[in-house]
């Protein structure tokens, strides 16, 4: 264990964390471009909630238990000696890293937070604000925190006495958040138009806006987990870019056989299940195994989307379709892709027989298991006692009669006065000329008109 601060491993962890934190903000504008209009405040509303509540969560007891001392040797879940930071100090160092314990706490607090946040998708639009942040506070401690603990902490049953891999968060985010948000979607309940109606994006500039800053984002959160700036760290980086790649040609290949065209909503999916899927692999494969990764995790996606429609679960934004099968993807390619350069042990592909796999395997099973489980208890009990599903999500949405996010009422009134001035006038014998000019100066000064009333009424 180093008696010293390592700079570097310090600097870039702090600029991880700072990147991971940003997701949540992306996250709430890729789902806000997806929704319809008067769902977009929301579902921000949703993902900027998480930021508050899970930080204090994890200050409080999330840390401890999540990377506290292991209780009764199980690596089930840690001891809450931690709360509220208790005893660790600006000197103290997360292992043999040299960085900061409030550096590392704060890093794993970013992936808790975005984890609850991703959830929302599987209910957007037909959520009580009130209903979400209780699920938010039960969720993040009975579910996430457990299976941080598996995963993450070096006692955690998953990689201490299982011996599977998961190098950034497959399982604990990706998969338990798809496990979750199909639990919840069945909770909550499907829509009236579900099977009938898809819902198109209201913003496809700010879902893509969005991505943009999930995509930024990525790197901090995978290369950022080597928890150093040299080992690892680069080829992580390396392989998220490649992921993202080959299911951006995964995906659209399947939507051009299936839809006759590609969209570019659907080559965001793209990007996504494909970093979604690198993301308990990206330390562990090579860059052509990131590739293939990616390839056949923008492939399996895009048909996974589907799936609710037969199943009759109102998944609204793909949750369970990309980071639910992205993830099972990712992990089990661990088993067939990893190489022992790059994680010290192989997988099917490189000599390494099936050991692995079959760990990867009962990983996701397990964790998926225990995620639908508890997160299906969880929206139940909320659902009985303070109500989770809004009445009506096509008429009222909290927060709708307060704020909203586009001014409807006065684009409706420019737009009316548009087709108005569009009329065509009348032309003959007895008909008044009228002079163009003139009638798109009136035309100017009705909007002007329009608009300062508007002002005036805020």
């Amino acid at each position: 264990m180093p008696t010293s601060l390592d700079t570097g491993n310090t600097a870039w962890l702090m600029a991880s964390t700072a990147m991971v934190l940003l997701m949540t903000p992306g996250l709430a504008f890729f789902y806000g471009g997806m929704v319809k209009t008067k769902h977009v405040l929301v579902m921000l509303k949703m993902s900027f909630v998480c930021l508050a509540v899970v930080t204090l969560l994890w200050l409080a007891i999330g840390y401890s238990l999540a990377f506290g001392k292991d209780v009764g040797g199980l690596g089930l879940i840690g001891t809450p000696e931690h709360w509220f930071m208790h005893d660790v100090g600006m000197t103290s160092l997360w292992g043999s890293t040299g960085i900061p314990t409030v550096i590392f706490s704060c890093f794993q607090m970013a992936f808790a937070i975005i984890t609850v946040a991703l959830i929302s998708g599987s209910i957007a639009g037909r959520a009580t604000m009130r209903g979400w942040i209780w699920f938010a506070v039960a969720w993040t401690l009975l579910v996430y925190v457990p299976l941080a603990h598996w995963v993450f902490a070096p006692d955690g049953w998953v990689t201490a006495h299982l011996g599977a891999l998961d190098f950034a968060g497959g399982l604990p985010v990706e998969i338990n958040s798809g496990a979750a948000g199909l639990a919840v979607a069945i909770v909550v309940r499907k829509r009236k138009d579900f099977e009938r109606e898809t819902i198109r994006p209201h913003n496809l500039p700010l879902v893509v806006v969005g991505l943009a800053l999930l995509w930024f984002g990525w790197f901090g959160f995978n290369a950022g987990s080597a928890l150093q700036t040299g080992g690892t760290a680069p080829m992580a980086f390396f392989n998220t870019q490649l992921a993202a790649a080959g299911a951006m040609v995964g995906w659209p290949l399947i939507e051009k056989w299936k839809l006759g065209h590609v969209e570019m909503l659907g080559v965001a999916g793209a990007a996504v299940a494909g970093m979604v899927a690198i993301t308990p692999a990206c330390g562990e494969i090579s860059p052509i195994g990131a590739l293939a990764v990616g390839f056949i995790a923008g492939v399996v996606c895009a048909f996974a989307i589907n799936f609710k429609y037969k199943m009759g679960y109102d998944d609204t934004l793909d949750v369970v379709g990309v980071h639910g099968f992205g993830g099972i993807v990712g992990t089990l390619a661990i088993g067939l892709f990893a190489t022992a350069q790059m994680s010290g042990k192989k997988g099917l592909f490189y000599g390494g027989g099936v050991g692995l796999l079959w760990r990867q395997a009962v990983a996701v099973i397990a964790c998926a298991a225990f995620s639908f489980a508890a997160t299906w208890l969880i929206a139940k009990v909320i659902e009985k006692t303070v109500g989770f599903r809004a009445d009506e999500e096509y008429e009222h949405v909290p927060g709708h009669e307060e704020e909203l996010a586009y001014d409807d009422e006065t684009i409706a009134e420019i737009r009316a006065r548009l087709v108005q001035a569009r009329v065509p006038v009348p032309v003959g014998a007895g008909a008044e000329s009228v002079d163009p000019a003139a009638a798109d100066h009136q035309l100017l000064a009705d909007l002007r008109e329009v608009l300062s009333r508007r002002e005036q009424e805020k």
